[in-house]
């Protein structure tokens, strides 16, 4: 077993990867022990991530809020506290909080043979938002 003291700092989600105020608490990296990379994300009214993929999939666990889910290829699905959402293995997407509710989730994803988790692209527009 491998016992992790809470610790470390609330990161500001950068500029490149989110639109809006978005705060991240790091849970794990992936290493040595383990490819799964994991991080509670907490997203202000409006809120987003940016059009981004995962090499090996990724699963969010919705903690608290409303939030939204789309891919390129489907609508904006609502997401609510206890939902769990799968995006498959290069799946274009993005998620964030609607316009006037927070969200956060807890986003867990693996890390593939050269170590890497996620493929950022382009931000959302507020025509794909839906505002």
């Amino acid at each position: 077993m491998k016992y992790t003291k809470s610790g470390g700092q609330t990161a500001v989600g950068p500029q490149e990867w989110f639109t809006g105020a978005v705060q991240v608490d790091g849970i794990r990296d992936p290493d040595e022990q383990s490819a799964i990379g994991c991080a509670h994300v907490r997203f202000a009214p409006g809120a987003r991530t940016a059009w981004h993929h995962h090499p090996k999939g990724q699963t969010l666990y919705v903690t608290d809020g409303i939030g939204l889910v789309a891919t390129r290829s489907g609508g904006v699905q609502e997401i609510r506290p206890g939902d769990v959402v799968y995006i498959e293995p290069g799946e274009e997407h993005w998620h964030g909080a609607t316009p006037d509710r927070f969200m956060a989730h807890v986003a867990m994803q693996e890390a593939d043979e050269n170590g890497g988790v996620v493929i950022w692209l382009e931000h959302v527009t507020d025509q794909e938002y839906g505002v």
